[in-house]
């Protein structure tokens, strides 16, 4: 009795306790963190993950804390489920369960690649990207979806190739679909600067000089109104003090645009072709990624240069690459422990 008494004693001191994260009686498969005070009360953002490469599953939940303890914002992150082995795995790419969050959120973000969803989830994010509320893609989003095996769904012209609707999901929504690494993958790495003109858009308040190890996408033109925002230089190696490529332009890895769908209604929409793990670790662009919600939502005279976009809890993803990501992690692993 004494020896239980001591270990109860033990876990009282040692045991980690968790902001509540996931809300009461909702399902395991997503995690759901309830803003604190900030200008974001009131509105709910939900993060749809799932690409194999880039650690979305690992850098959404992340952004998704500051945003809910720094901002107030309720968040909630949605993952590719494995749901035999009962665990997040990008590498599913056929199953993100919750997503029926959308039907009443304030604003949507996207980390996909490559995903071909049954219709019946499909349509959750195509009935909120014509609803005309604002929408956010990072990185391989530019490509989210790919239907290989039900080229007959209503969905399939959302295909990063598409030809009916030219360039999909991406180009028409974001304003680009997958070119190229216009950088050489993994070993040539990002300056992000403003853009000319850009200085003060409330996106970049607060921000300065982004770096990343993600390298520049290729574009071509960007889609309709898109307007860069920040332009990032291809730099010789994975150094931030490496210098330029000379023979290599710098090109949009920032944008906003507008997209009007099927019902006439006209969204605000921000994306940017960065948003490898290592990129987060920057301050400047967590600040950009930050400021980029409030804009989306229309709520940019609350942006605050001075705003905190410190890391909540730990951050510590596995290297990107096809296959890397940690094996039997859960939604609720992403809870935020409050004390060591």
């Amino acid at each position: 009795m004494v020896s239980l008494r001591l270990h109860l004693a033990f876990l009282t001191f040692v045991a980690p306790a968790f902001y509540p994260g996931n809300v009461e009686g909702t399902d395991w498969r997503w995690i759901t963190f309830e803003g604190k005070s900030g200008p974001g009360q009131g509105k709910h953002i939900v993060f749809v993950t799932g690409d194999e490469e880039y650690r979305s599953e690992e850098s959404m939940p992340m952004l998704a804390r500051i945003l809910a303890v720094h901002h107030g914002f309720r968040c909630t992150v949605l993952f590719a489920i494995d749901e035999q082995a009962g665990q997040i795995d990008p590498q599913v790419v056929d199953n993100i369960p919750g997503l029926e969050a959308l039907d009443d959120a304030d604003m949507m973000v996207l980390f996909l690649r490559f995903r071909e969803l049954p219709d019946e989830q499909m349509k959750h994010i195509i009935d909120y990207t014509n609803s005309g509320r604002p929408i956010m893609g990072f990185r391989t989003s530019t490509h989210a979806f790919a239907y290989r095996k039900h080229k007959d769904s209503p969905y399939a012209k959302y295909s990063f190739q598409d030809e009916t609707f030219p360039g999909g999901y991406g180009r028409q929504v974001l304003g680009e679909t997958w070119i190229n690494h216009y950088g050489q993958h993994q070993k040539e790495s990002t300056r992000g600067l403003i853009a000319e003109g850009m200085e003060n858009h409330p996106i970049v308040r607060g921000a300065g000089e982004i770096w990343g190890p993600s390298d520049v996408y290729g574009i071509t033109t960007l889609a309709g109104d898109a307007t860069p925002i920040i332009v990032g230089s291809v730099l010789v190696g994975m150094d931030p003090n490496d210098p330029p490529k000379p023979e290599k332009k710098p090109l949009p890895v920032a944008w906003t645009k507008t997209y009007t769908g099927d019902a006439g209604k006209t969204s605000r929409v921000f994306a940017t072709t960065m948003g490898h793990a290592g990129d987060f670790h920057d301050a400047d662009f967590r600040r950009l990624a930050a400021n980029a919600c409030y804009w989306c939502l229309g709520m940019e005279d609350a942006i605050s240069p001075h705003s905190s976009v410190d890391i909540v809890g730990a951050y510590e993803p596995n290297p990107i690459g096809f296959g890397g990501h940690k094996k039997g992690m859960k939604p609720l692993d992403h809870r935020i422990a409050t004390r060591p």
